[in-house]
């Protein structure tokens, strides 16, 4: 084996074998730039999770678009929609459905009826999903796991395209409850949102002025993908190439950060696969059918932020997950070819 390091393929140059991928991607940046102004980061990883058919959890701030990302996704895919408030009562049923009684012309033509909570959609917007009471959080784990819901004894699946898209305020505590370890594993990405520049939160203010501002867009405003697109760039980054390399490297980050002196917990063996399937995508997005070391790098924060844990007197020395993953990406040999 050589010693020259892997390299990235040139900026711009496109494989020929990621078409659907490729459409996907240039007819997604201009239809969701009518509706979203800035968070060019935040859309591509909504759109990775989609593509690796997986949930995220955005987090910021309230007023910064993350229900209207997902609300434009949707259109865009030209997928259902529903959203759903988290409240400290919210009931398991309130989110996956309950069976009512359907009265007939006699006592015996009565009979029950499933009625579907907003569970049985393509995009499920859950925001604020830590004002979520356990019970309810619990409910919404067979969801993202299994794909179905059990009522009385019977299983219900939930569409083939399925995605929980949970967003929660980082500065608010009073009245919530926080996701446990084993929830959090469930969501494949956790998306920073931030504030936008300046000339973006300009143009926010002149798009309202001009009526085609965030919110007041109509629905034909954003052209759907043509059918089939979709599922067929999602098998195109399933497809996308390997190296033995490369499973070894994603592999050491994860073990890694299991023996960081600062972290009570570390990357589960569900976490190193989700790393895999994101920086596949993220192969897809820079027009490659190949995997480098540059794309795991780019998946492993929004894959891991969620899922180590700090011991508390890291934190007291103002440690955060994103600055302790960037110390692992560091101390980790990349593989050479």
């Amino acid at each position: 084996m050589s010693q020259e390091p892997f390299q990235d393929a040139i900026p711009g140059e496109a494989t020929t074998s990621l078409h659907a991928t490729n459409q996907l991607i240039a007819h997604a940046r201009v239809e969701l730039g009518r509706a979203v102004s800035g968070q060019g980061e935040v859309i591509e990883e909504v759109l990775i999770a989609v593509l690796c058919q997986g949930h995220a959890l955005l987090e910021g701030v309230p007023g910064i678009a993350k229900t209207l990302i997902v609300k434009a996704l949707g259109r865009l895919l030209g997928l259902g929609f529903q959203r759903v408030q988290a409240t400290p009562d919210l009931m398991p049923a309130d989110i996956l459905g309950t069976t009512i009684l359907r009265p007939g012309l006699s006592s015996s033509a009565e009979t029950f009826t499933f009625h579907a909570g907003p569970v049985f959609t393509d995009l499920l917007l859950v925001d604020e999903i830590n004002r979520m009471p356990p019970r309810t959080q619990a409910a919404l784990l067979e969801c993202m796991e299994e794909r179905q819901v059990t009522t009385d004894g019977q299983r219900r699946p939930l569409p083939p395209w399925f995605t929980v898209f949970a967003t929660q305020n980082p500065v608010d505590f009073e009245g919530t409850y926080p996701l446990p370890e084993a929830q959090l594993d469930r969501f494949l990405l956790k998306i920073r949102v931030a504030y936008p520049t300046e000339p973006e939160e300009l143009q926010i203010l002149e798009r309202h002025h001009a009526g085609t501002g965030a919110g007041l867009l109509e629905d034909a405003s954003i052209t759907p993908l043509p059918a089939g697109l979709l599922a067929a760039a999602c098998a195109e980054v399933r497809s996308i190439r390997i190296e033995p390399e490369l499973y070894g490297y994603i592999l050491a980050l994860a073990r890694t950060t299991r023996e960081w002196p600062t972290l009570l917990l570390g990357a589960s063996p569900r976490a190193a696969l989700s790393l895999m399937r994101v920086a596949q995508a993220a192969a897809a997005f820079d027009g490659r059918d190949y995997l480098v070391p540059d794309d795991v790098k780019r998946a492993v924060q929004p894959v891991l932020r969620h899922r180590v844990m700090l011991k508390p007197e890291a934190e007291l020395e103002g440690f955060d997950a994103d600055r302790v993953l960037t110390d692992v990406i560091a101390a980790v040999p990349v593989p050479r070819q």
